[in-house]
């Protein structure tokens, strides 16, 4: 048999072929959303792996093993590792050989500065999961060379991720547009150092106490400094000042529309930075939909991040003047809850022969027996399904119709909110502190959507953190946030439960059912390094508690 193209393709051929040097940055760019990936652990992601949801089935995954605090070095997936440095590698090949590559000068230096931000991009992955990790540079080791696998400070991490960010924005348009829609931008390049100041600077990291001696260094900064929120402040505001990005505000066609209509919508001037996916995917649709429009295998949302939607008034459902009514528990509820979780009689739309129509769904029980395959204990374990990011005309295994969505890996609601959060740790909560959680609470359809006048320091602290938990929930945050804010200690060691709706002729129960104890132990920080690398050389140290 011939071979194929594929075989004869050497770094030799790659390189000296405009098209295959292109098609092999663009390769680069394919695995930029693992981490988030809603199927990541098979039966869930992040989001099963956090206070978020329920894993998707029975099946023992390092999501179940986060949840319930057994995970371990001889356990934990690879994936982080791996797939980041094979990619840093992937950068340096193309660095080394672009010199030589028959492409225009203009177009080296745009894929240079591309290149650059994704490896950042890796780098800052792995130091998301492990703290510092071995910093390679520009080398590029052959699989003869002795690799050093000593890690690198924390601080080292950092500012290589932020110098290699700031030296690629330099060349790099403020957003991408047309063809280039998806791909590296000076937005993008100062969004990532918006996003690993605010990590920097958050207790965690910032006068760390998961270890002593140099381990401290290695997983953050063995001394707290304050200042480190300015600098995050100002890298919010660096982007905010592009003035390319903006909120996908509609409260026209109803209230919140501008949330749930983004997320379908490909072309779009909130996302910053996106993971391309092909037009007609049903990604998310095959995931999180009930299992009567085919889908399944994703997280389940649980109650606690379902009562952390305040009511339409902007009031918290604890809030004795909220109106908030335990009988009635959805009715008037913050817009996002219904774009972001299907609860019992959520509204989906059924595909007849001619068109769409809409239809309530029951998940409930009727006389003790489920309502049917999407019902709680059939369905769902919890008795809510994820909404968030579906595009209401998709349904998956339905070839004719699907979305053109691809998926958010930063928009500008994160910059806004990593604004607020370091603004107010860095002078309290200032009337710009106000305005952007509140430009997002106008868009989500809030009235009134202002927050509370005279908020203090700590009360404003904990406003942008719920307001972070729901706007960006199952997008990838909240795993991270609670171990960033030092809150996984109360957060992700609680019983998780869930909803059941019980029908009984015309009267209607709700009840509140244990789903699973979670458990959390202080080394679950941060992630261990899977026990086949650190067995590979004494240099590579274990995180703390593995």
């Amino acid at each position: 048999m011939a071979p194929t193209t594929t075989s004869n393709l050497t770094q030799a051929t790659v390189f000296a072929d405009s098209a295959n040097t292109v098609a092999f940055l663009s390769n680069i760019y394919t695995s930029i959303g693992f981490s988030t990936n809603a199927t990541r652990f098979g039966n869930g992601g992040l989001d099963a792996a956090s206070d978020e949801g329920e894993v998707g089935n029975a099946n023992i995954s390092v999501a179940t093993d986060w949840a319930t605090g057994t995970i371990n070095a001889g356990i934990v997936t690879d994936d982080a590792f791996n797939t980041c440095y094979t990619n840093i590698r992937a950068v340096n090949q193309l660095l080394k050989n672009l010199p030589n590559v028959p492409v225009k000068p203009f177009t080296k230096t745009q894929m240079k500065a591309e290149a650059r931000f994704l490896r950042a991009w890796y780098y800052f992955m792995l130091v998301e999961h492990y703290g510092g990790v071995p910093l390679v540079g520009d080398t590029l080791y052959s699989y003869t060379d002795h690799i050093p696998v000593a890690r690198n400070t924390f601080s080292d991490c950092v500012n290589y991720i932020v110098s290699e960010c700031n030296a690629a924005a330099a060349s790099l348009p403020n957003a991408q547009t047309g063809l280039n829609y998806g791909r590296a931008s000076k937005g993008a390049c100062l969004a990532l150092i918006s996003r690993v100041l605010l990590y920097a600077a958050s207790p965690f990291y910032n006068g760390t106490t998961q270890a002593t001696g140099t381990m401290a260094s290695i997983v953050g900064y063995p001394t707290a400094d304050p200042t480190r929120w300015k600098l995050a402040e100002d890298a919010a505001t660096a982007v905010i000042g592009l003035q390319s990005y903006s909120l996908n505000v509609d409260n026209s066609t109803a209230p919140g529309y501008g949330f749930q209509s983004l997320f379908p919508m490909r072309p779009n001037n909130e996302y910053i930075f996106q993971l391309m996916r092909p037009n007609g995917n049903d990604d998310l649709e095959n995931v999180w939909d009930p299992p009567s429009r085919s889908g399944g295998g994703g997280a389940y949302p649980y109650q606690e991040l379902v009562d952390a939607f305040p009511m339409s008034n902007g009031k918290a459902i604890t809030d004795p003047t909220s109106n908030y009514d335990p009988n009635n528990p959805y009715a008037n509820r913050d817009p996002r809850l219904n774009y972001t979780v299907n609860h019992d009689q959520s509204i989906l739309a059924i595909r007849l022969a001619t068109g769409f129509s809409p239809i309530n769904v029951y998940l409930g029980v009727y006389n003790g027996v489920p309502s049917g395959s999407d019902a709680v204990y059939t369905g769902t374990p919890t008795g809510y399904y994820v909404n968030k990011m579906l595009d209401p005309n998709a349904v998956s295994t339905d070839l004719t119709h699907r979305t053109n969505r691809c998926l958010p890996l930063i928009r500008y609601a994160e910059i806004l909110l990593n604004y607020a959060e370091a603004a107010n740790e860095n002078e309290g909560p200032t009337a710009l502190v106000y305005s952007a959680i509140e430009s997002i609470r106008m868009r989500a359809g809030l009235s009134p959507y202002q927050l509370p006048t005279g908020l203090s320091q700590a009360q404003m602290r904990l406003e942008i953190q719920n307001e972070r938990r729901i706007e960006l929930a199952f997008e990838g945050h909240r795993f991270w946030d609670v171990r960033r804010w030092m809150i996984a200690d109360t957060a992700e060691n609680q019983e998780m439960t869930g909803m059941e709706v019980d029908r009984n002729g015309t009267q209607v129960a709700y009840k509140r059912f244990n789903v699973r104890k979670h458990n959390f132990r202080k080394a679950m920080y941060l992630w261990p390094l899977p026990q086949a690398e650190v067995a590979k050389s004494t240099q590579l140290v274990q995180n703390p508690g593995y």
